[in-house]
């Protein structure tokens, strides 16, 4: 490789990781306000239990995830973007910080995107598919949640739209996030007593995380909000 060749992709390393880095301190220093209580339990694979919040912020019990079409119309569902006037409040409503109630027994945080988007694209999804499969009830949620249009895709880096998973509930995409959100779907219907909105918010959460930029876009447009501001958010976390 040239000198000149080897320069240009040195650069191109440092700015990568200068987004990176710059999300994750971004994240760190958000503030995610939690408003409500679901009072479910979560169960891990070993078959102990523990309590976790579930929702906050909007009462999710009388969502039907079944009239969801796009990744919009998921995050009108799951968050109180009615709520949302300015581009700070939708930072603070989408962008999650700390560590998950589930994060521990998934091994996940949100403080970290890029480690975590890792482990759920490759060990976490290879695990969870091949158990959900052995569960009929689990498996229907979940084609009804990864193979319709309800926004668990990687729909930003590689125009799959907002359906993540074919009818047979295989990826429709090789790049690390779409597995990732499948993934995560899977694990938490197997794991967790979340009904599927709750899930879907999850999903909408960590794909803020991975797409912030696209994410915050989309909640704005929706509260009419100003976009202006997301001009200097990257457009996306993780290889694609």
């Amino acid at each position: 490789m040239s000198e000149r060749k080897r320069s240009k992709h040195d650069n191109f390393i440092i700015f990568a990781l200068v987004i990176v880095a710059a999300l994750v301190l971004f994240n760190q220093f958000q503030l995610y306000t939690i408003t409500g209580m679901t009072g479910s339990t979560t169960r891990t694979s070993s078959g102990s239990f523990f309590s976790f919040s579930g929702s906050s912020g909007k009462d999710l019990k009388n969502v039907d995830v079944n009239t969801i079409q796009s990744t919009a119309q998921a995050i009108a569902a799951v968050f109180p973007v009615n709520d949302i006037k300015t581009a700070d409040d939708a930072i603070q409503m989408l962008i999650p910080t700390g560590t998950p109630e589930y994060g521990e027994a998934m091994g996940v945080s949100f403080d970290d995107p890029v480690k975590s988007l890792g482990f759920m694209s490759s060990t976490l999804y290879r695990q969870t598919d091949a158990q959900i499969k052995q569960d009929p009830e689990k498996w229907q949620r979940y084609l009804n949640l990864a193979s319709e249009p309800r926004g668990v895709s990687c729909e930003f880096c590689c125009g799959v739209g907002p359906i993540g998973a074919s009818k047979d509930g295989r990826s429709r995409c090789g790049c690390q996030h779409n597995p990732a959100l499948l993934g995560l779907t899977e694990w938490l219907l197997l794991n967790t007593e979340y009904s599927d909105a709750e899930i879907l918010k999850e999903v909408m959460k960590w794909k803020t995380l991975f797409f912030p930029k696209n994410m915050l876009d989309l909640a704005l447009k929706i509260s009419g909000g100003d976009t202006k501001v997301l001009e200097n958010l990257p457009g996306m976390v993780g290889g694609c």
